[in-house]
């Protein structure tokens, strides 16, 4: 690969498009627009390169040319239809006439000069331009930092960067009337009240820089010139740095404020924390205290429980032992009531057994005359012995007028005879059946279902016997009530 096509593929990665270029070369307008006023005018490009502002100023009406050395830009012009030419710019300079043009430029070109061709360059610009025309000396700007210190020896035909305040100084002291050092490309963001970081303060001043210097002329030439030159173009190293500083002064400020804040906050949190440090200790301390009455209250409700506990336990163990007792007890009283229910069965079966045989016995039968004559003298004597003998024999006559008139009843033929005989005397029949109805003093005992005996018939033993068997009766119905 030959040395042009390198530098030429060079460009085209590090400068830029031709579109970019282009537009950032349109800032130079305020200053070259005046220079068409009185018609067309004649611009000679020293090093025009790829033929970015050749073109921009063809378009603009101006009759650029350019010169340059290096055949691979020029092929990039004539591609376009430039008028560019193989030559040396201090020579292309020299063969111009005095007064002649009315623009002369070179841009990225002093950087690849010794200082000497530059001041030459400078001196046969003002010579060639007519009064008023204009020289603009572009080239990387070493305020940059990240320039100075390494893009700008990126290009390895750079000779050395060249501070503003030199190239400005050498176009005054080579005669021209007035310059300006015009800084360019900077961030738009720097052109705004945003935060500045150090990364914009040392890359954020505009890489590239250009010196525009005017030659003498008359006011009247000069004056449309004067908004170009008065306008501010960009920013320095000092002022970025300046307010970088303030910004950080001022963030340093806020940042102090806030500190101090946060330290009268700090303060104001400790004092509230120590506040709640003593309040939470003494509710610490009151809970511990009530912690220590619960745990107490704790214990002693344990120690009554186990107590109540204790005595429920003793209590149901005498109630067990009384259970048992009395179960024991109700078991043994059961068992001697069942044997004394048994006994008083057994004694009443006996006696009822003994009472029946008395009653169904031969004896019992012979004697009843004797019985019935014993208990009349018997009734008798206690009449006679008491004073109412007279009342006791009209009873026992009474009765014994009804049990004859009973067994006269029992037998139908001897009650049809009584009746018969009866009836011839009437007043008799009444009595005997008023005597007969009136039966209040007949004692009946009920023995059992089906036999009734009168008490006054029974002699004393058998009814002596017969008041044993109901004592008998009575107990062995009220045991087997219980």
């Amino acid at each position: 690969m030959s040395q042009t096509s390198f530098y030429r593929a060079f460009e085209d990665r590090y400068r830029g498009s031709r579109d970019i270029i282009k537009d950032r070369l349109r800032a130079y307008a305020p200053f070259t627009a005046p220079l068409l006023q009185d018609g067309p005018a004649a611009v000679l490009d020293l090093g025009c390169g790829r033929g970015e502002w050749l073109e921009l100023l063809g378009e603009d009406g101006f009759d650029a040319r350019g010169v340059d050395l290096d055949d691979g830009m020029l092929a990039a012009c004539h591609e376009r239809g430039l008028a560019a030419r193989h030559c040396d710019a201090l020579a292309a300079l020299r063969a111009e006439p005095d007064n002649s043009l009315a623009l002369v430029s070179a841009f990225h070109l002093v950087e690849h000069l010794p200082f000497e061709l530059v001041q030459d360059l400078i001196t046969e610009s003002l010579r060639a331009l007519r009064p008023g025309g204009l020289l603009i000396m572009e080239t990387p700007n070493p305020e940059n930092l990240t320039v100075g210190a390494t893009s700008f020896y990126r290009d390895p035909t750079h000779v050395r960067p060249l501070p503003p305040d030199l190239l400005g100084f050498a176009a005054e002291h080579a005669g021209f009337g007035r310059q300006r050092i015009v800084r360019l490309q900077e961030e738009a963001q720097l052109h705004t009240d945003a935060p500045l970081g150090m990364i914009n303060v040392l890359e954020g001043v505009s890489p590239d820089y250009s010196v525009v210097a005017q030659k003498a002329a008359e006011a009247a030439v000069l004056a449309p010139f004067d908004a170009g030159f008065d306008a501010p173009w960009g920013i320095t190293l000092a002022d970025l740095a300046q307010r970088y500083e303030a910004q950080l002064a001022g963030r340093h400020a806020e940042v102090h404020g806030i500190l101090g804040r946060l330290a009268t906050r700090g303060d104001e949190l400790g004092q509230a924390l120590e506040r709640s440090i003593v309040d939470a200790d003494s509710r610490l301390t009151q809970l511990e205290r009530q912690m220590r009455e619960q745990q107490q209250a704790h214990h002693d409700a344990i120690l009554r429980l186990q107590e109540a506990q204790q005595q429920a336990a003793q209590q149901m163990h005498e109630q067990q032992q009384a259970f048992a007792q009395l179960h024991e007890q109700h078991h043994q009283s059961a068992a001697a009531q069942d044997a004394r229910i048994a006994h008083v069965e057994a004694h009443a079966a006996e006696m009822s057994q003994r009472v029946v045989d008395l009653l169904s016995s031969s004896s019992w039968r012979i004697t009843e005359p004797l019985r019935r004559v014993t208990t009349i003298v018997y009734r008798l004597r206690n009449a006679q012995r008491e004073g109412r003998l007279g009342t006791a024999a009209r009873s026992r006559v009474r009765r014994l007028i009804r049990r004859v008139g009973g067994a006269v009843l029992r037998r139908p033929a001897l009650k049809r005879a009584a009746r018969a005989a009866l009836r011839k005397v009437p007043v008799l029949e009444a009595r005997l059946y008023r005597m007969m109805l009136d039966n209040r003093e007949a004692i009946h005992v009920v023995l059992d279902d089906d036999m009734t005996v009168d008490a006054a018939e029974l002699s004393p033993r058998a009814a002596r016997v017969y008041r044993q068997l109901k004592q008998e009766q009575a107990r062995n119905t009220d045991a087997h009530s219980h």
